[in-house]
């Protein structure tokens, strides 16, 4: 009896074994799905855990057959008689099969040595793989149904083969004084195929200085012709364009996706293997998956990682024109190699630019002896060293043994591939052989482990810590000596030199100064041509190169002619760009002006990219009706936060104090002196308030949503006082930094995984769009508009966007104050019933309060503000096309405020009876954005309805932002539901996917809520949020009204970090606080941008809560307004973000 209960007992053992084995495949493979990449990359990836899943793993084989392709374990035998296999099919009739056999003969089972739970494994592997297979080919056959794109010159689609798609007109208007250079010589890489959405390019090409960044090292140090850049957005189009003509290079920016290029390049590999492929990736969460993957496929050949520098474009030109020419340049023009030993493309893709940048720019000083031979030039700086890149041991010495008579100098790691496998002294070994070969050889240990630094002093190299804050200079010193410089001299005509430029500012400037002897000198040998030439100024040296000095009759026509030409050709030039400050002698709108050095931070560059838009695409004259403008603006780089913080000593205080401590020690610091000086010539030129904005490096960035978490100032900027005006500047400016380190800010980052350390801030100064009444100053309307729509309502498709305005400051619209909805391609139908939009109209705006001399920022960001009454707008005069007049005798609402009666915010003659073209507008600048980023996005606009002497309204683009979260690939289906275990039902819900893992529920006890108790409400939540995320458990919150409001008393004003650990957010209805689907544009974006669920319960409606289930969970912590209550099992929280339907349900027995 024992021995039987024994085997039985063991028997159960083995049988519970298989299971677990089999479910852990078939889980493995909804992971492996998950990760969206390529069929056959997903195929192979499945087949090497199939044999995992079987008895006998150590004698299985796999191998799975689609179409041409198969992929296959090693000992596959396909003679093998005893197999198991499943086969398969695709909607387009493609077929495949999975097969499994044993290397050795095992006992009899369910169908030969099989059981029958393998036998339902490979049923469900297989399911799965073809249901992927499946959504994988449709999205490519909407994808291609799709490919038609809206033509910013008409209203009519075209298809993407025909004309101009927008990333070629963005490139076209961007590099069009850049073509020349393609006719001057012949260059190693001439044609490039760049395949990116406009916006990751945008994002990557240093905030739309693409001239100065992507090929301004071409201008500026190699005076050669430049590759010529084909920009496409599609798969089709790549391949159009490769079918057309030869590529070069093909360079794919990834950003928010990684599946689409893997499939494009796997297919452009297909067909042109000989091209090499490079992936620029700007998305740290696909790290680990790319270089696991290494270069050891047939997609791409190479990795670079965008780390905030643009010149890492450049170094992957130069590196790929180098590999292939050293041979050439080597044996004909014995030029030097450089050789760098790296295996990380994170730290190759710094370490490239670095080098290129500097051995670019001391390369240059050797032309400064080379004054009448301009050919010679030319062929001096080609002459420049080559650098290499080797990744391994074996690939470093066999460049050595081949170029060691040109070796330069040696860069090299400390730990890499040494035979295969990973060894932790290879560099030192390495530098040992080089020693053998070249005693001499100037070689530079690099490494971020400082324990290394007396080995390499032991090997007689350099040793430089790869963390250092001064590695450039570190490098910069090491090889400076080696290379040369130069600039423009002015000259008498016996030769002595008068002045020097270095700069094109100082060119012009000296230009303006020089005896009228110098400027013919000049004039008459080309020069002034020719070094503009080399600078990259194509088209004003071409002008002065058709010019011939009998062409004018004295010396000061010359010079005012060279001048006119330099201005107005700077002015072009500088449209919709950043420009620094000293290029510029007046603001305007036409371009962004950068005072500090550095990154522009994710707000920066989406404002640039406004300007870049509008400039570029010249929207007037698209827009017949109205003007598109950008408000003057000026940015502040990171550069500047680092100085402060370094040279003020406040680290310590910021990550240490409490927020009103450390705001103080801020105020006090001092801002750079150059910075100040800049201040004060910007302020003369501003006498309208200005808005002081943080720009974050994470700030309103794709998948990196931080909006609304750091602080925005607006200053009246009226004191008389200058002096008085300049420090509430600076102070401004000082608080905007010291919000990186706020309670808000440091709760958000650390629920974001993110640290507060790698947070820097740029700072946005903008002009206030509107104009002045009595002492206050606002505009007439603001706005938010998105192209993607979450509650949309009869015929209305998401995809046609929603927008919502109020008059006034746009701070009433972003926080989440009573604002008037619609969408902006049905403007005349009211989203709301007549009662609600009279109970929800707005009643209060914002405006400038320029009579508040003296302010207080440490009081918050409303410190220059004034909330009004929206009598006061009409007392203004501002109100008269923006409100209707709510007859009750009638019941009805009448546009235009003639009427007695109680004002409605609706905007009727504009939306209904077009005063401007708004609606129009912004349908057409959504549609623009949207393609342009790549995604969804969301605008915000200010709009000016005091008509310019054409009879134009002005509408204000202020910022644009990408909407995360509209994915829409999920499906629920209710007859799979059993109804039993729902817990809460949502006809209207934002999010897409399946979360689990939620075992917490908070929710506001509806018996004791109480709308004036809603800031105490918010208290508690916060609290209970601390509690679980010190404990890091998800959690979902259900309470009554609008979440993340700024008016109390229609929601609970909750700001992120109280909320910052939920999954899972809630809004419901109560008796006497109906809900109203909407909220402030920075808590929307955060919740689409960090994939939350946000579900909208409304007793209307067929959506429902089981209460009576929920309270009969255990209560965890019970306070008076909330409750947090934890479940047995984990809950399931569904999203069809299709259909927009959301599935909470209890999970009481184990999903199978």
């Amino acid at each position: 009896m024992a021995k039987k209960t024994e085997k039985n007992f063991e028997e159960l053992m083995f049988e519970n074994r298989e299971r677990l084995k089999e479910l852990a495949a078939i889980n493995k493979t909804t992971s492996i799905i998950k990760e969206n990449k390529p069929v056959n990359d997903t195929i192979q990836h499945i087949c090497l855990i199939l044999p995992n899943a079987m008895q006998y793993p150590e004698n299985t084989e796999a191998r799975i057959d689609f179409g041409e392709f198969h992929s296959q374990t090693q000992g596959y035998d396909k003679k093998h008689k005893e197999k198991l296999e499943k086969e398969f099919s695709s909607i387009d009739n493609i077929s495949g099969k999975i097969s499994i056999h044993y290397t050795q003969k095992y006992p009899e089972r369910f169908q030969g040595p099989f059981l029958v739970e393998e036998i339902n494994m490979l049923d469900n592997v297989v399911s799965l793989l073809t249901g992927y297979i499946n959504s994988y080919k449709a999205k490519q056959v909407f994808n291609t149904y799709q490919s038609n794109k809206f033509d910013i010159g008409t209203d009519k689609p075209i298809s993407g083969s025909t004309g101009m798609q927008l990333f070629e007109k963005y490139l076209y208007r961007q590099n069009y004084d850049r073509d020349i250079f393609h006719d001057l010589m012949p260059f190693k890489v001439k044609e490039i195929l760049l395949i990116a959405t406009l916006y990751d390019a945008y994002s990557i090409e240093k905030e739309g200085r693409f001239a100065e960044h992507v090929l301004g090292e071409y201008q500026q140090l190699n005076l050669s012709s430049f590759p010529r850049i084909t920009g496409v957005s599609t798969e089709e189009e790549a391949l159009l364009q490769l079918q057309q003509k030869h590529f070069d290079l093909v360079i794919y920016m990834v950003g928010a996706d990684l599946k689409t290029p893997f499939e494009i390049c796997r297919k452009i590999k297909q067909e042109y293997p000989y091209i090499p492929v490079y992936f620029l990736v700007n998305n740290k969460s696909f790290n680990h998956e790319l270089e696991s993957r290494g270069t050891n496929n047939c997609f791409f050949d190479k990795i670079f990682y965008w780390n905030g520098e643009p010149s890492v474009f450049f170094a992957m030109v130069k590196h790929l024109e180098d590999k292939v020419n050293v041979d050439n340049d080597t044996r004909l023009a014995l030029v030097r190699v450089i050789l760098v030993v790296e295996d990380s493309p994170r730290y190759y893709s710094r370490y490239l630019p670095l080098l290129y940048s500097i051995v670019m720019e001391q390369t240059k000083r050797i032309i400064d002896d080379v004054t009448t031979d301009e050919l010679y030039k030319v062929l001096k700086l080609r002459g420049r060293p080559k650098i290499l890149l080797a990744s391994n041991y074996e690939e470093a010495m066999d460049l050595v043994n081949k170029y060691s008579e040109y070796m330069l100098c040696m860069i090299s790691d400390v730990k890499f591939e040494k035979k295969g496998k990973t060894c932790a002294k290879a560099g030192f070994h390495l530098v040992k052989s080089v020693r053998n070969q070249l005693k001499d050889l100037p070689i530079i240990i690099q490494s971020s482990d400082i324990e290394n630094a007396a080995k390499a002093y032991e090997l007689k190299s350099t040793f430089i810590d790869k963390n250092s804050e001064t590695l450039t200079a570190d490098i910069r010193s090491f090889i400076s000596h080696y290379l040369g410089f130069g600039n423009f001299i002015y000259r008498n005509p016996d030769g002595r030199e008068i002045a020097i430029a270095r700069t094109l500012k100082e060119f012009e400037t000296h230009l303006r100064n020089i005896p009228d002897e110098s400027l013919i000198y000049h004039s008459r040998r080309n020069h002034f041509s020719l070094w503009l030439m080399a600078r990259g100024e194509i088209q004003v040296a071409k002008i002065l190169g058709n010019k011939k000095v009998s062409d004018f009759e004295t010396p000061a026509e010359i010079r005012e002619f060279l001048l006119r030409i330099i201005q107005q050709h700077r002015n072009e030039k500088n449209r919709g760009r950043v420009v620094q400050f000293e290029d510029v002698d007046y603001f305007e709108e036409g371009n962004i002006i950068s005072l500090s050095p550095g990154s522009i931070g994710g707000k920066g560059r989406g404002i640039s990219f406004i300007n870049s838009l509008i400039y570029s695409f010249d929207f007037n004259t698209i827009f017949k009706d109205i003007k598109i403008k950008a408000p003057r603006t000026a940015i502040i780089g990171v550069e500047e936060f680092e100085l402060f913080m370094s040279r003020n000593e406040l680290w310590d205080i910021a990550l240490n104090e409490p927020f009103k401590v450390l705001a103080k020690h801020f105020l006090e610091a001092n801002l750079s002196n150059g910075l100040i000086k800049k201040l004060k010539k910007i302020l003369k030129m501003i006498n309208k308030p200005i808005a002081v904005r943080s720009s974050g490096l994470f700030e309103d960035s794709m998948r990196q949503p931080f909006a609304g978490i750091f602080e925005t100032y607006l200053l009246p900027n009226s004191h008389p006082d200058y002096d008085t005006r300049l420090q509430q500047l600076a102070d401004a400016i000082k608080m905007v930094y010291a919000s990186v380190f706020s309670d808000i800010a440091k709760g958000y980052i650390e629920s974001v995984a993110y640290k507060i350390e790698e947070e820097k801030m740029a700072i946005v100064l903008q002009e206030v769009v509107g104009n002045q009444y009595e002492k206050y100053f606002y505009p007439h309307i603001s706005g938010t508009a998105q192209s993607y729509n979450y509650y949309p309502i009869a015929n209305m498709k998401p995809e046609e966007g929603v927008a919502v305005m109020a008059v006034g400051l746009g701070k009433y619209v972003v926080e989440g104050d009573r604002a008037y909805r619609f969408s902006p391609v049905y403007p005349k139908v009211e989203i709301n019933s007549m009662k609600d939009i009279i109970k929800n109209s707005q009643v209060e705006f914002l405006a400038v309060d320029l009579g508040k001399h003296d302010i207080n920022l440490l009081e918050g960001d409303m410190a220059g503000l004034k909330q009004l009454d929206i009598w006061d707008s009409e007392k203004h005069g501002t109100l008269k096309h923006c409100a209707s007049v709510f007859d009750p005798d009638s019941n009805s609402i009448t546009a235009g405020i003639d009427k007695n009666g109680p004002r409605i915010i609706n905007f009727a003659n504009i939306l209904k009876y077009n005063y401007i073209p708004l609606a129009s507008t912004i349908t057409t600048i959504l549609q623009m954005v949207k393609e342009s980023m790549g995604s969804p996005v969301e605008i915000e606009f200010a709009i000016d309805l005091n008509k310019d002497e054409d009879g134009h309204a002005s509408f204000y683009l202020l910022q644009i932002k990408p909407l995360i979260g509209d994915v829409q690939d999920y499906e629920i289906d209710m007859k799979d539901i059993n109804e039993n275990q729902i817990l809460l039902f949502a006809e209207k819900s934002m999010g897409n996917g399946r979360i689990e893992g939620v075992s917490d529920l908070v929710f506001v006890k509806n018996d004791v809520f109480d709308k004036t108790k809603t800031m105490e409400i918010a208290k508690e939540i916060e609290e209970h949020n601390k509690r679980l995320g010190d404990k890091n458990k998800k959690y979902m919150l259900i309470g009554p009204g609008r979440w993340g409001t700024r008016d109390r008393f229609i929601g609970i004003p909750v700001v992120w970090h109280q909320i910052s650990h939920a999954k899972a957010i809630v809004e419901t209805d109560l008796e006497d606080f109906p809900l109203d689907a909407s909220m402030g544009s920075h808590f929307f974006h955060n919740v689409t941008s960090l994939s939350i669920g946000y579900f909208s319960i409304n007793s209307t409606s067929k959506s429902y809560i089981k209460w009576d289930k929920i309270h009969t969970q255990k209560v965890v912590k019970d306070m008076k307004y909330t409750r947090h209550v934890r479940f047995e099992n984990p809950i399931d929280i569904r999203m069809d973000g299709k259909k927009r339907i959301a599935v909470i349900q209890e999970n009481n027995e184990q999903d199978n």
